[in-house]
């Protein structure tokens, strides 16, 4: 778990997995969360380092155990009873899962959808150009974020929202650790691709439960880190120019909304 200033859900975190080898990266936290970690769960161990970013945390996190799997959970997320179990039980009957992730919902129980698509030209112009509003059920406008998938169903994804995570040693070992050049959003997209890339599965399930506050954890740098994310996933994967013809539609996107990034 990586914290910053995360005291107002850090207890149901902590509590939900009470009882396994357990990890608190702290970025430098002001709001007492470090002491509070100490005091009320003595047997979690407590990395401070700076805020270098959520996939440098992980990797810091990772490092410190030694479980065949290792589970990412954000600092306002918390498991149902039993997920953790689910969630494992599911990883052991698919080998070739990387990544295993539950179904979330908001802490007033309504449905969270966390199965995404990667990011295309096409993707991003249904994003920011409203093309997806057109016809919110269709997968051809919605691929983003699976249109037409209700979420009451496992399936293998392109990846999921990374708020719960777990995910196999064996695959982090084949293909390495997140990619620390991703500061807030975008490393487990990347994450995911290169576990594809390596042949490996990503899977949603939905028979493991998590609530999931969503943005309690980024301190209000949502939209501005998500674009720099993207972009640079683009960048990546595809090529810069692919990168500009993107960074275009966005901007073109935001002069529609009448808004400056």
């Amino acid at each position: 778990m990586v914290t910053y200033n995360a005291l107002p859900w850090l207890e149901q975190a902590l509590e939900s997995v009470r009882g396994v080898e357990t990890v608190v990266v702290d970025h430098g936290s002001s709001d007492g969360t470090v002491g509070f970690v100490r005091g009320r769960f003595p047997e979690v161990v407590v990395v401070e380092q700076d805020n270098k970013g959520l996939a440098a945390g992980w990797n810091a996190g990772i490092a410190r155990t030694g479980g065949r799997y290792v589970l990412l959970l954000n600092s306002d997320a918390w498991l149902d009873e039993g997920a953790l179990d689910e969630l494992m039980r599911h990883a052991d009957a698919h080998p070739r899962a990387a990544v295993v992730a539950p179904r979330l919902r908001y802490p007033d129980g309504r449905l969270q959808r966390s199965v995404r698509g990667f990011p295309t030209l096409w993707r991003i112009a249904t994003e920011y150009l409203f093309l997806r509003k057109l016809a919110p059920h269709s997968r051809a406008f919605n691929a983003f974020y699976a249109g037409g998938f209700d979420h009451d169903r496992e399936c293998e994804a392109e990846w999921i929202m990374g708020a719960v995570w777990l995910v196999r040693r064996a695959a982090i070992e084949e293909v390495g650790p997140a990619d620390e050049g991703f500061f807030l959003f975008s490393e487990e997209t990347d994450w995911a691709y290169r576990f594809h890339q390596a042949g490996w599965e990503v899977r949603f399930f939905p028979g493991a439960g998590a609530t999931h506050v969503y943005g309690g954890s980024h301190q209000g740098r949502l939209f501005t880190e998500n674009v720099k994310s993207q972009l640079r996933f683009l960048s990546k994967h595809h090529g810069e120019a692919y990168a500009r013809r993107a960074r275009w539609i966005i901007r073109t996107g935001l002069l529609l909304r009448g808004r400056t990034s």
